[in-house]
């Protein structure tokens, strides 16, 4: 199987949850709108969310794949007995994670999580309350991640990816339950944290079957902290940082915004859009690059390993430089379908369409951190991400701390995404001193070409959006904007193509070369 085609694998998983997450946002911005409950909804998610990229992907996608991957090359049995230790020790960890949470949760809302909502007793007492329901998700989450860790490295891509559309499809329905049946906003609140409980109770008996079928099956064990675990432990500690640094930001972010009502659920729906295409091509990439790389490294296939770099770079550049692009030029009208609906306004439109279109100056800078932490991870360096990682965090909070009180959710932004540039760029200049990689002619001939398409596309689109004023206006029907917006974004998507193809940047051969492989 070729490595666009397993990229494509977790690509699809991750874009039906994503869009399946829009929806979701779309519904909770019509019942809850950006007001208190909205804003205690999403503080209280955001914590054990934050938690798990950090202590569950973060760690384990990034120091417990090379390892395993060592482990399997050596002996599956082995390779078995490795997962069965780190899964008592994690799951113990996590134990005590979530009863010393549980009973330090109002403490952790005025202190950490959202200081700002300590003025308001309603909305305090309501994060509280359901952070405290939420947060045994990730107990369920973390322990999902090292099994999911494990099918990649297996090459079994497909369920760890569908996993999580669990988590958007029952939100769904508690959301239609809850808009039909004209339940109050606090027990929608309330309703909903419930089913993120549940969600991830379903996400691990998902992955957990997969894993018996692929004929890995771990037990229960006492916690032993035997040699590979300690290294594990050793890597997983600046991995858990460096996996979770956007996540790190966020929390800081939430802190700050929480002063201002309405900051918080706008920075969250403005995250929720641009986090599509990062999701879909970073993440996807990264979870497919780290295992690849791992069994390259460790065959001695050094040539191919560049390779791999190389090709995952082009693949999620390719993608992200027109979305990017895309967001600077019609963030508003895109704002206005999706969200502008009930409780949503036009006041609230402008607002997040200004968050979005500035978070779309950093999106390519998201999606290479995605792509250069693996190169790292795979020769089992987690320290040095962690470095560049905690530079961009003092950067983080100094612009947001800076900026926040005369631009609000857009002096945020601008520090998270001037912090994503500043790790992105130290990770490059790393990489290259150290000849972790190394590029190739064509790669070197098609990144311009990217460049030029997308420049080009957006000159051509933003043309278009002046001469639909009234299509895109909130004065049009839902049906009208829907028309003009799939067709801008259909017909820019051919422009960019287009180019790229009459420059040479892709051919239809390499293209179905790069999907379906080599013939053998």
């Amino acid at each position: 199987m070729s490595l666009v085609k397993k990229i494509a694998i977790v690509a699809s998983g991750t874009m039906m949850s994503r869009i399946l997450g829009f929806i979701r946002e779309m519904l909770m911005a019509m019942a809850l709108g950006t007001g208190p409950v909205a804003d205690a909804f999403n503080a209280a998610f955001r914590f054990p969310n934050t938690f798990r990229r950090l202590f569950a992907e973060g760690a384990f996608n990034s120091a417990f794949v090379p390892l395993f991957s060592k482990e399997i090359e050596k002996n599956i049995e082995t390779a078995r007995q490795f997962s069965e230790e780190v899964f008592g020790v994690l799951f113990s960890i996590l134990l005590m994670i979530t009863i010393i949470m549980e009973f330090s949760m109002p403490f952790l809302i005025t202190h950490v999580i959202a200081p700002g909502f300590s003025s308001n007793a309603g909305k305090f007492e309501a994060t509280v309350r359901l952070t405290t329901i939420m947060f045994p998700y990730l107990a369920c989450m973390s322990l999902s991640a090292m099994m999911g860790g494990m099918l990649n490295s297996l090459q079994r891509y497909f369920a760890p990816a569908i996993a999580p559309v669990f988590l958007n499809i029952i939100l769904i329905g508690v959301l239609l339950w809850v808009w039909f049946s004209k339940v109050d906003a606090w027990n929608t609140g309330l309703a909903l944290s419930w089913g993120v409980m549940a969600a991830g109770i379903i996400h691990l008996l998902i992955v957990w079957l997969a894993l018996r079928n692929a004929g890995m099956k771990i037990g229960l064990r006492m916690p032993h902290f035997s040699a590979n675990v300690r290294r594990l432990v050793v890597l997983a500690l600046p991995a858990a940082i460096t996996g979770g640094i956007t996540q790190i930001n966020l929390l800081i972010n939430t802190n700050i915004a929480s002063a201002d009502t309405g900051a918080v659920s706008s920075l969250v729906y403005a995250d929720r859009l641009y986090q599509l295409p990062l999701s879909i091509l970073a993440i996807a990439v990264a979870t497919v690059l780290l295992p690849e790389l791992s069994r390259a490294l460790r065959s001695g296939k050094l040539k191919k390993a560049y390779v791999l770099q190389n090709r995952s770079m082009e693949f999620i550049l390719l993608l992200s430089l027109p979305a990017a692009a895309a967001f600077l030029i019609m963030s508003k009208p895109i704002v206005r379908l999706l969200f502008e609906h009930g409780q949503f306004d036009a006041r609230a439109t402008t607002i997040v369409s200004g968050i979005l279109a500035i978070y779309g100056l950093g999106l390519p800078a998201f999606v290479l951190i995605k792509a250069f932490i693996p190169i790292f991870f795979s020769r089992e360096d987690t320290k040095t991400p962690m470095i560049c990682a905690g530079i961009s965090v003092v950067v983080n909070v100094l612009l947001s701390i800076t900026l926040f009180p005369s631009l609000s959710g857009k002096g945020i932004a601008i520090a998270e995404i001037t912090a994503g540039w500043i790790n992105a760029i130290l990770l490059f200049i790393i990489l290259v001193k150290r000849r972790y990689w190394s590029s190739d002619p064509i790669f070197l001939k098609r990144i311009p070409i990217f460049l030029m398409s997308s420049v080009t596309m957006a000159l051509i689109l933003s043309f278009a959006i002046s001469h639909l004023t009234w299509s895109l206006s909130s004065l049009s029907s839902l049906t009208i904007r829907f028309f003009t917006i799939a067709t801008l974004v259909f017909c820019a998507t051919l422009i960019y193509f287009a180019m790229i193809f009459l420059c040479e940047g892709v051919t239809l051969s390499m293209a179905k070369r790069n999907f379906f492989g080599k013939r053998k």
